[in-house]
């Protein structure tokens, strides 16, 4: 299969090309040429199988290929639960399993597995790039920790993310490095593509990307939805959090290749561009606010390109999904509620689509829904614990990063400085 970018001014990629540019040479994002279709999967098989089974049409003739079993045990070691909540026709997809405690691992995971593959021969280093509103630095981090030959720059918006957040993204040392950039998460996009699309530095530090820019980081997030649907044996209506796009995009992938999923809906937080765009409104990128589900902080998200070349145009998209806001007020008291009532804690992000769900019952929505939890609560202490008002215990794995010492390095907004750190490093 090959590979196409979103701008349709570079030439077709393979597989394992996407993956190690990140970014398509126009500044578009990679996709396929044609989504293929996959045959019946069982119902009962492990996450890790339906995975490489659902992927094994995109790894077609590639280098790859041979590898894929391998690379998908390694990045689906942990489970991916679909649970009813107390609410009837209510499931959660609890996809906080992984080693930092957010959906973001598996991810990052597969793409380690993938870049140590295809970087094993090379003679200098692969610089990872990923630009961070809170939890996919931390999964790239500990994905790549301590691989050979490949680092790791994490770029995350200063006293912006969860103090536990930025303790993570500064906790690995070694190979990884954590900048923290005096501006918005937009600010740290916008450098990682800067750098991704600049040729001179390329010449200089080998980049590559781990933000849901990436292919390799996209391609297996479709696994667990496509696994959970198999599972709910019916199409599985599913709401999602989203703020960059990349998890809604993994979804309706998985939908378009034939994996039984109903109804895809974006809930958002008080950052209104998905939400004025599915209103009605031309599509318009905004400044990103600040709010308490701090990972969907974005307010230009990448994937639009994506999702507009999924639905061939602007027009087209929007009549084929819907996105609801949320505030901080809504996510707090939902968060709040569920603690009282039925003993559930949510984090701010999952507890957007817990409050879209919600609203759908409200006007009268009685089919069923799978809601995507995407990170554990534990992980948003400060936001969480006070609404509560008790302690929200902490997974070992988030413990032991939490437990080690952090270290990040100010970074101003700035493309040029940040081309002269790369090079300096």
């Amino acid at each position: 299969m090959r590979f196409v970018s979103t701008r349709g001014a570079a030439a077709p990629a393979s597989l394992s090309a996407a993956i190690a540019a990140g970014l398509a040479p126009d500044g578009g994002l990679y996709v396929p040429e044609a989504l293929p279709r996959v045959a019946p999967l069982p119902r009962d098989g492990h996450l890790a199988t339906t995975a490489a089974r659902m992927l094994a049409p995109f790894f077609e003739g590639d280098a790859l290929a041979p590898d894929l079993d391998a690379i998908c045990a390694e990045a689906f070691a942990a489970p991916a639960p679909r649970r009813a909540l107390p609410v009837e026709g209510a499931h959660l997809l609890e996809l906080f399993h992984g080693p930092t405690a957010a959906f973001k691992d598996f991810g990052a995971r597969f793409l380690a597995a993938c870049l140590v593959r295809l970087h094993r021969h090379a003679d200098r280093p692969l610089t990872i790039l990923v630009a961070t509103s809170g939890d996919t630095g931390a999964a790239v981090g500990a994905a790549f920790h301590g691989l050979p030959g490949i680092r790791v720059a994490i770029l995350y918006p200063d006293r912006r993310v969860s103090p536990r957040q930025a303790h993570q993204l500064g906790s690995f040392g070694d190979n990884v490095r954590a900048l923290r950039v005096e501006g918005s998460f937009d600010d740290c996009q916008r450098l990682v593509k800067g750098a991704l699309a600049d040729p001179a530095l390329q010449a200089d530090v080998p980049l590559s990307s781990a933000n849901s820019i990436s292919l390799g980081r996209l391609l297996p997030q479709m696994a667990y939805f496509g696994h959970a649907a198999l599972q709910a044996g019916e199409p599985m209506h599913t709401l999602v959090p989203t703020g960059n796009l990349g998890n809604a995009m993994a979804c309706l992938w998985a939908r378009a290749i034939g994996l039984p999923i109903g109804e895809v809906v974006f809930a958002c937080n008080a950052n209104e561009t998905l939400p004025a765009f599915f209103a009605g409104q031309p599509y318009r990128a905004r400044g990103a606010v600040h709010t308490v589900a701090n990972a969907m902080d974005v307010g230009a998200p990448s994937n639009v390109e994506r999702l507009f070349h999924l639905f061939g145009g602007e027009d087209a998209a929007r009549a084929n999904g819907r996105a609801y806001g949320v505030d901080d007020a809504q996510i707090r008291d939902t968060i709040r509620r569920h603690a009282a009532s039925d003993g559930d804690v949510f984090c701010p992000h999952t507890a957007t689509a817990i409050h879209v769900f919600e609203r759908l019952r409200l006007d009268g929505d009685r089919r069923a829904w799978t809601i995507a939890a995407t990170a554990h609560p534990a992980k948003f202490d400060s936001v969480v614990e006070p609404l509560i008002g008790r302690t929200v215990e902490v997974p070992p794995s988030l413990a032991a990063m939490l437990a080690r010492p952090a270290v990040a390095e100010p970074l101003e907004a700035d493309s040029q400085a940040f081309s002269t750190w790369l090079r300096r490093w």
